[in-house]
């Protein structure tokens, strides 16, 4: 922030005034400000006046987890102001994708909202907002695709390890994220295995983490797709051993 100037009042002056902001919805309070030189400082605007905080009106979001089972129909019975499945499907085609039949365990759900309002005394004491962190950034090698796509997995609840991961891209494609299969079966239906984790489009469409890119070629999002995969067939990534 810039610094503030310094200015000098001429003794003849004592009396001022300043506006100084207090919250109060965007109103300005006019208080009288006693302008003394010398040993004299003037007195914190807190100090001078005290502005009552009136409650803060919150809304609060009601999430629901999928499980294994789960469809749209049975959430929505489950959470009746959810307003029936076409509604929770359009709330949350962002992260269910183009087909609301395709909900995968470990996806989270906005089904309603909530109001909660904090007490004027919550209100005040409640400390000032965080500086927000700098982004996060990762190396363009497949060390920081792992990390990057482990921490997207974090997000949406997806299990796997570095381990686990290395493991299976050094056999599926030994690092190469433009790797491509056009010999074996899948090939010849004409859906080859693509990327990192040699995923067919149809599995990596299927599978997809919201966040991510829609590339199958890309790094980050086909280890996010192909892992979102072992875990519903496998249980995780770290235990695929072999061709899967």
């Amino acid at each position: 922030m810039p610094a503030r100037g310094k200015h000098r009042r001429p003794k003849a002056r004592r009396i001022a005034r300043v506006v100084v902001p207090v919250g109060t919805g965007g109103a300005a309070l006019a208080l009288p400000f006693v302008g003394v030189t010398g040993a004299h400082a003037a007195q914190p605007a807190a100090q001078v006046a005290q502005v009552a905080q009136a409650a803060v009106p919150q809304v609060e979001l009601v999430t629901h987890k999928v499980v294994k089972g789960d469809t749209l129909i049975r959430i929505a019975k489950k959470h009746p102001k959810s307003g029936g499945w076409q509604k929770l499907y359009k709330a949350n085609r962002a992260v269910i994708g183009d087909n609301p039949s395709l909900i995968r365990p470990g996806l989270t759900l906005t089904v309603g909202t909530k109001k909660a309002t904090a007490s004027p005394a919550a209100a005040k004491s409640a400390a000032p907002a965080a500086t927000p962190a700098a982004a996060k950034t990762y190396t363009n090698d497949l060390d920081g695709w792992i990390k990057e796509a482990l921490d997207v997995m974090a997000q949406h609840g997806i299990p796997g390890s570095y381990d686990g991961i290395h493991r299976n891209v050094m056999r599926e494609s030994s690092g190469n994220p433009q790797a491509i299969n056009n010999w074996d079966s899948n090939a010849a239906a004409g859906t080859p295995s693509k990327g990192l984790l040699q995923t067919i489009d149809p599995t990596f469409r299927a599978y997809h983490v919201p966040g991510t890119s829609m590339d199958p070629f890309d790094p980050v999002a086909n280890i996010a797709a192909a892992c979102n995969y072992a875990a519903d067939r496998y249980g995780s990534i770290d235990n695929v051993n072999g061709p899967y």
